[in-house]
């Protein structure tokens, strides 16, 4: 297993570790970790995760990104930094990487997988958004994802993290939080799955049920797995039963054919 850590901008954190194997033309995982967008939490979260996925025939982008608490972190430099580091996969490709462009999965936890959400609508060029992703993942997987900013905000998970990511609340800034919500934003036009333990004591199950449901109506295709007995943070435990379901569905999913923006 070979790793080493690539800038993708001029910013401390933008940055990301790429994990490759011996293999050829792999296909590539992106990974975004959670911590609700806040310093100090970090792609270290993900360490374990991006090491075993390796060992199962991934290459692995573990990305780094802006976060609320560093100078352009928080809506909308945080998602901006995700679009340019999935963007810099395709520079990595040019440059000799065995990398498959075409079999690309955005991976996020928690936070992470509310901005996997939406890079992936973001790459869907029927929504004709200005920072897009310039190749179209086969499938977004959001583990325990923040999946509607509103609500969120509405529980106060996380200490009124949303808030802080924002910079007000839904009724200051309804643009905002319609243009940064993944609920808002279906059909996303690509495969999703969405993970949630019935245990998770930081958001609430309901909200990628509802998500789920909504995305379905909307006509996207989504399978929504619920783990009974399962924690907010099991899905960071490459040992866990939430992590074997995880790849268990990659293992079917990671063989079709994403593509680049042409």
């Amino acid at each position: 297993m070979n790793m080493q850590t690539i800038k993708y901008g001029s910013f401390e954190s933008q940055e990301a570790d790429i994990y490759l194997s011996e293999s050829l033309c792999l296909p590539v995982v992106c990974l975004l970790h959670g911590g609700f967008w806040r310093m100090p939490y970090g792609r270290e979260e993900m360490t374990s995760i991006a090491q075993d996925l390796v060992r199962r025939g991934f290459a692995v982008w573990n990305l780094e990104y802006r976060r609320v608490g560093a100078s352009g972190g928080g809506w909308p430099g945080t998602l901006e930094d995700v679009v340019a580091g999935i963007n810099y996969l395709t520079v990595l490709a040019a440059e000799g990487l065995n990398l498959d462009l075409t079999r690309v999965t955005l991976i996020g936890h928690s936070a992470g997988g509310h901005l996997a959400l939406l890079a992936a609508a973001n790459g869907n060029k029927s929504k004709n958004t200005v920072n897009s992703i310039r190749l179209k993942p086969i499938a977004a997987v959001g583990l325990a994802p923040v999946v509607d900013l509103e609500r969120t905000f509405a529980f106060g998970s996380g200490k009124n993290a949303v808030d802080e990511f924002m910079g007000g609340t839904p009724q200051q800034y309804p643009g905002r939080y319609f243009a940064a919500s993944p609920i808002a934003q279906v059909p996303l036009g690509v495969q999703q799955l969405i993970m949630h333990g019935s245990k998770d004591e930081v958001l609430p199950i309901e909200l990628s049920r509802n998500y789920s449901k909504t995305a379905i109506t909307a006509g996207d295709m989504v399978d929504f797995i619920e783990l009974p007995g399962a924690s907010h943070m099991d899905f960071l435990d490459p040992e866990s039963m939430a992590h074997s379901a995880l790849c268990r569905w990659l293992s079917v999913h990671s063989q079709s054919k994403g593509g680049m923006e042409k």
